[in-house]
């Protein structure tokens, strides 16, 4: 069975990239009440967003801060050769080089079908900077479909936790995925398989399963691109936010974009992916300006679809 399913999403990529192709696009959980309780004391998000959150790092943002190149953290990255750790295979840790604040939230972040570590590594200084410990990773091979690439992010945070060199910096209660196309599947898989993670960033997630409602509570934040011939929002991105029952769910999508442009390195998709991943990895409610009320549709942004206001 599962070398059916294998056959029928490789015949699945293969048609949409030759639509892709056609098209001349480029081929360049909430917590509950309890878990709350016993980890912060409180019996809810709102109770928590009531005090300043203990896990503030990094002073107020503003839109300047959210949309630059480099935040206010100084970093510092090693790489993490294969065989360094079991379940993925290599990756390059950024993180801050203050622990001043204390220790930070992590996030591991994978690319998608046939793609290397580059083309997602630049959220690695953009995320860390900001004040976030992130592990960008290869997989262990360019075909691995959305459920293995989600066993390959989960092991990966379980190595940035209790092996790396740098698991005294994170916070191990405070976890986040991301990743593009098949990776962005991947983090939906893995968010199902792990509630216990704080938030999810989904980029142009390709997946055939479009249900998710009996699976991720995880809050999610899926970045689509309105003209993506690979993973149409139509039959991916907007049926997986609709499906998705995380109390807390967005979805952006970029005007124009296609399959790659929300992995490509740019002000909108990172100001949006900080938020979220500082609001709920880091319960730091001066982020909530930037994504409630929603943002309005732009020149960059051709929807935005929210729960808003957040609990």
């Amino acid at each position: 069975m599962r070398t059916a399913l294998k056959k029928r999403r490789t015949a699945l990529l293969a048609a949409s990239i030759s639509l892709a192709a056609l098209l001349g696009v480029s081929t360049a959980q909430a917590d509950t009440a309890t878990s709350y309780e016993k980890r912060y004391g409180v019996s809810s998000v709102a109770a928590v967003d009531a005090q300043q959150s203990p896990y503030e790092r990094g002073p107020a943002p503003t839109e300047a801060s959210v949309t630059a190149s480099r935040g206010p953290f100084a970093i510092s990255q090693l790489t993490v050769p294969q065989g360094s750790g079991t379940g993925f295979k290599n990756g390059t840790i950024y993180y801050p080089t203050s622990t001043a604040e204390g220790t930070f939230g992590a996030v591991a972040v994978i690319p998608g079908f046939m793609s290397p570590q580059a083309v997602i590594q630049w959220l690695g200084p953009r995320l860390a900077s900001q004040g976030f410990v992130v592990f960008t990773l290869d997989t262990f091979n360019g075909q691995d479909f959305p459920q293995d690439r989600a066993k390959q992010l989960l092991a990966a945070l379980d190595y940035l936790t209790t092996s790396s060199a740098v698991k005294n910096r994170v916070d191990p209660g405070r976890l986040a995925v991301m990743g593009h196309s098949m990776g962005g599947g991947a983090s939906l898989w893995a968010s199902a398989n792990r509630p216990s993670l704080k938030a999810a960033v989904p980029l142009a997630p390709w997946e055939v399963d479009s249900s998710w409602a009996q699976a991720d509570k995880v809050p999610t934040l899926i970045i689509g691109g309105q003209s993506d011939a690979v993973a149409p929002v139509d039959s991916m991105s907007i049926p997986f936010f609709t499906s998705i029952t995380a109390p807390e769910k967005a979805y952006l999508e970029l005007k124009n974009g296609d399959h790659f442009v929300p992995a490509a390195e740019g002000p909108v998709v990172a100001k949006y992916a900080i938020s979220w991943l500082k609001r709920f990895v880091d319960l730091d409610t001066r982020y909530d300006q930037f994504l409630c009320p929603a943002p309005a549709p732009d020149a960059n942004i051709s929807q935005y679809r929210a729960t808003c206001p957040h609990t």
